[in-house]
């Protein structure tokens, strides 16, 4: 707080002796100097200082991501040593997975939880685009196992991001207001949202819809102003972000499944205090089986639910969409260096 009294001085020297004045004016900017020096210290704060970590994503309240979070932030701060704090923003309070992922690399947010953006970033990541690709989550496990830690992470953080653990997006499905799809002929000009990523891009056209990339925290204004006709997403994206609302008809294609990664940035990482680091480690790794149980459990609860809301909702055979998106997986082995491997070792991870 400032000296009314000395503030009062400074006035009256500076009215009455001028070499008076000089002599406080000079004080007054050695002060000033000394306090610039104070703040600029404060702000270089060393990573090792007990602070905040902030976590954010683009999950609405109760979506996997949402729940995930929350439940890997719980699990941490309860063994972090005193001062260290996981924080979560999901609703895309600190940006869209774009956005992010840049504040990741510059170390303005310490996690983000990246899915399809991935294969925009990292080539090799659109393996995860390839239509029906991934059988379950048991095959998810394997495939995590035998090419995600070994091939794709490596990549990713050469890229800026360094994975800690592999969460869940989910088995996605196609939603609209026009009528429920049973064949690919029924997204014929189906002007439908798909995230950034070009091999979604490239599947819902081979599919014969009108993609169109969006964020998803402007998808439920685009539905309900008619800008698009539907979406795709997993079930929990789909509850959580009241597409329901919006929607009338849901298709359970599942044409992709979609990881995600629970990604920080390498320089900011390193910088953390070894037992900082291994416990954030260690409970992201053990959230993932909260993940996929709370996963496989909204699954079957959403799915009543949606139709309670009264959406109509269908089960196509999938075999016709396959059948008409099988190019992307000759695209993307003629494309990504490695891919056609990727994609085999893939396909047959946890076979032997």
């Amino acid at each position: 707080m400032i000296d009314t009294n000395f503030m009062q001085s400074v006035n009256d020297t500076e009215v009455g002796d001028p070499e008076g004045a000089w002599v406080v004016h000079r004080g007054l900017r050695a002060c000033a100097s000394i306090f610039a020096v104070v703040l600029l210290a404060g702000c270089a704060v060393d990573a090792t200082t007990p602070r905040e970590l902030k976590f954010g994503h683009v999950g609405e309240p109760g979506s996997l991501f949402a729940l995930s979070v929350e439940e890997f932030a719980r699990r941490a701060n309860e063994r972090l040593p005193a001062g260290w704090d996981v924080v979560t923003y999901g609703s895309s309070q600190l940006g869209g997975d774009e956005l992010l992922l840049q504040k990741i690399k510059l170390g303005t947010v310490d996690f983000a939880l990246p899915s399809t953006i991935m294969s925009s970033q990292v080539d090799a990541f659109g393996l995860f685009e390839m239509p029906y690709l991934v059988r379950d989550r048991e095959h998810m496990s394997a495939i995590e196992e035998d090419v995600v830690w070994s091939d794709l992470a490596p990549q990713a953080e050469a890229a800026g991001y360094r994975m800690i653990a592999v969460w869940e997006n989910g088995f996605r499905h196609v939603t609209n207001n026009r009528q429920p799809v049973e064949t690919p002929a029924d997204l014929d000009g189906v002007k439908l949202r798909t995230p950034s990523g070009v091999w979604r891009l490239k599947l819902f056209q081979a599919l014969g819809a009108n993609p169109t990339p969006m964020a998803l925290s402007e998808v439920f204004i685009g539905l309900q102003t008619g800008v698009i006709d539907g979406q795709e997403n997993p079930l929990a994206q789909i509850w959580g972000s009241k597409l329901y609302e919006v929607q009338d008809y849901l298709s359970l294609t599942g044409h992709v499944y979609t990881p995600a990664y629970v990604v920080v940035s390498p320089a900011r990482w390193d910088g953390l205090p070894s037992e900082v680091q291994a416990i954030l480690e260690e409970e992201a790794r053990a959230t993932q089986t909260y993940v996929y149980e709370t996963a496989t459990r909204l699954d079957s609860e959403l799915l009543d639910q949606v139709r309670e809301a009264g959406v109509a909702v269908n089960a196509p055979n999938r075999q016709p969409f396959l059948d008409a998106s099988t190019g992307l997986y000759e695209e993307f082995g003629a494309t990504v260096d490695g891919g056609s491997v990727l994609v085999e070792r893939a396909a047959g991870a946890g076979s032997n």
